[in-house]
């Protein structure tokens, strides 16, 4: 639907009740197009909770979930015995 300036300015209520049932407006003046009123679009969906975007986080294919217990530390190579120095206490000698 077109209509003026002047039909709107004189009956805006009436225009914005068309546009709110879904019905668009285009606005003119001197005949040259300057304005639309359309329908308000749906309203975007609410932000993801954490938990839903901790499950899509899981969901990928290079996510491995962790089992919760601290990751264990790797054997020691060497064995030091009793009376052997560690490779900390040479260095610190080594360097005065």
């Amino acid at each position: 639907m077109e209509i003026s300036v002047r039909e709107l300015k004189s009956r805006l209520s009436e225009y914005l009740r068309k546009v709110a049932a879904g019905e668009e407006v285009v606005v003119t003046s001197h005949g040259k197009e300057v304005a639309r009123l359309s329908p308000p679009r749906a309203r975007r969906r609410a932000a993801p909770t954490q938990a839903e975007l901790i499950a899509r986080f899981r969901d990928l294919p290079w996510v491995r979930p962790g089992s919760g217990e601290k990751p264990a530390l790797p054997k020691p190579l060497i064995r030091i015995g009793k009376g052997e120095k560690t490779l900390a206490e040479i260095v610190g000698e080594q360097r005065g």
